[in-house]
């Protein structure tokens, strides 16, 4: 069996043990950045090209500071490519250079391309919460997968734990602490971060008027809290994206030196366009007594309308094949997926009655209706510390489970409950353990694995393989494995998203199609018997496309 453990990597010269970090962030098709930072006073240059092993292209030799992280940006590159590069760095006054391992990446992929992402979520590294043996254990996992890059769903960094005596320094520990782990991978894979409830980045806590503080609790306002802190150390240490050519996302220039927060943001890889979301930094905080202290609740947890009319753009204005939502939490409190997801912004209910356009005039549709009309395959969360997939008209809400709780149960103990249970909706499952997820993307179908993680010999281990997949599903036209038949030719229905025409293309030209459209809560709205189908009277949406004779179904968009 493969080990799967990877340790931090200390190269020694001269007598003197070098730490160092390489994060890899905001992956384009012809661009990425690096984040370096070494312990010691040193020089260093990148060189890559590629094929392995040769390196034609050589950048400037840089001089970096000690415990001073550099952000390197190789340009002009190759749009899908892999690329192969090493380091060579020495002390400063030193004579010779020392050599890193080959590393890689890969610069966007073409639509028609194959690729692989994975996705964790609420390290807790910061806290008892998460182990960080065991978390190396899914470090090493993921790497395994070769994934083109992994995204975080946040808890990451902890900065809100101690609000009222956190300093500034204390969160520059925090987030440089996280590095010696990720670094041990993200050499290699491109890294995202999504914020969540504990990386200290909210609302309450970016407020210049101390909106969150009370004589009993007094806050300090900003620019002196965590909310700025946390921002100005999770940019400096992990670059994310900012809006380019390439990225979409917040334009807005905050104050403090924060410039754009790089909190929200979009973009296409293969065929799959990938959404970020921040569901904290915009809350409607409603006051600030002791009996109202000014965190939010209900209809105040908002994306905010500059982040709602971005993401529903994006996701309209997009006709990738997949696409992809990623959130710490479909809303800032409570516990679950679909449960959660009817009311207030996320679904526009309250107390069984339609509010949204009571509290959100002029916005148009709540978040989960503008899912469902443009498509979305997978809205990925954590928060709950747990695996969960559920449905929610044709949505699927994936709970994306801790990476490091070496209890293997923390998470299903408290949480299980705010779930589906699998017996009433076979469809949907809850499971215990630790590990990630592994998403193998192609033009038409979509493969979700959950990885565990396992130390063998820890409580919860035995009868465990490391690497074992927990659950696994699919989503699209998905290809037959060697024990099913097809018994009709696949076919192309094009364009997708169509407008009052579909049409059809068969491998045998002769093909007399037969079969149905079925709307996102499953029901038949039009019965398909000719190559060219008549979709004018269909509503904007997906939609699902059942051909008699053909295993998988195709889910198509209808934009007028």
């Amino acid at each position: 069996m493969k080990k799967r453990l990877y340790f931090l990597l200390l190269i020694s010269s001269f007598g003197l043990a070098q730490t160092k970090s390489i994060i890899l962030g905001r992956p384009t098709a012809t661009s990425v950045t690096a984040s370096i930072l070494f312990d010691q006073n040193v020089q260093y240059f990148l060189e890559y090209g590629t094929l392995s092993g040769s390196y034609p292209n050589v950048t400037t030799v840089y001089n970096n500071a000690l415990n001073v992280a550099d952000e390197i940006d190789l340009i002009n590159l190759s749009p899908n490519s892999q690329y192969y590069y090493r380091m060579q760095f020495k002390l400063v006054g030193a004579t010779s250079y020392s050599v890193t391992q080959e590393y890689k990446f890969h610069t966007q992929r073409a639509p028609g391309e194959n690729f692989t992402f994975t996705v964790e979520s609420d390290e807790h590294l910061y806290d008892i919460k998460g182990n960080r043996s065991m978390y190396q254990v899914t470090l090493a996992n993921e790497a395994a997968d070769n994934p083109d890059f992994m995204l975080s769903l946040g808890d990451i960094f902890g900065d809100d734990h101690t609000p009222l005596t956190t300093t500034s320094s204390d969160m520059d520990a925090l987030h440089k602490d996280y590095r010696q782990y990720l670094g041990q991978i993200c050499h290699s894979i491109p890294f995202y971060v999504c914020l969540g409830n504990h990386e200290g980045e909210n609302d309450y806590f970016l407020n210049p008027n101390g909106v969150y503080t009370t004589a009993a609790n007094p806050l300090p306002a900003a620019p002196n809290g965590i909310g700025v802190w946390g921002t100005l150390w999770r940019k400096y240490y992990y670059p994310n994206p900012f809006p380019n050519s390439f990225y979409s996302g917040n334009t807005t220039v905050e104050n403090y030196g924060i410039d754009t927060p790089e909190n929200y943001y979009s973009w296409t890889w293969g065929d799959a366009l990938f959404v970020v979301l921040d569901v904290y930094r915009t809350e409607i905080a409603p006051g600030s007594t002791p009996a109202d202290p000014g965190k939010p609740n209900n209809w105040d947890w908002t994306l905010g309308r500059t982040q709602y009319d971005w993401m529903r753009s994006v996701l309209e204005n997009s006709t990738a094949n997949h696409k992809f939502v990623f959130a710490h939490h479909s809303r800032g409190q409570g516990r679950g997926g679909v449960v959660w997801a009817p009311g207030y912004e996320w679904g526009g209910m309250q107390n069984n009655q339609y509010k949204f356009d009571q509290y959100r005039p002029g916005w148009g549709k709540p978040i989960q209706k503008v899912f469902e009309d443009t498509g979305v395959d997978v809205f990925f969360q954590g928060h709950d510390h747990m695996f969960a997939k559920e449905q929610l008209n044709g949505v699927v809400y994936q709970e994306v489970p801790m990476p490091s709780d070496i209890t293997y149960t923390i998470g299903y103990t408290a949480n299980a409950t705010a779930y589906t249970d699998p017996a009433v909706d076979p469809t949907c499952s809850r499971l215990d353990g630790t590990g990630h997820i592994r998403v193998n993307v192609t033009p038409n179908c979509v493969t979700v694995d959950y990885v565990k993680a396992y130390i063998p010999g820890t409580n919860g281990s035995a009868g465990h393989n490391n690497g074992e997949i927990g659950y696994s599903y699919t989503l699209g036209t998905c290809t037959l494995d060697t024990n099913q038949t097809q018994t009709q030719n696949d076919f192309l229905a094009y364009p997708n998203p169509a407008n009052n025409n579909l049409y059809l293309s068969f491998k045998d030209s002769s093909t007399e199609p037969s079969g149905v459209i079925r709307n996102a809560l499953g029901q038949i709205v039009l019965k398909v018997n000719a190559t060219v189908i008549d979709t004018s009277s269909l509503a904007n949406g997906f939609y699902f496309l059942e051909i008699d004779g053909v295993t998988k179904s195709k889910k198509i968009i209808i934009k007028h």
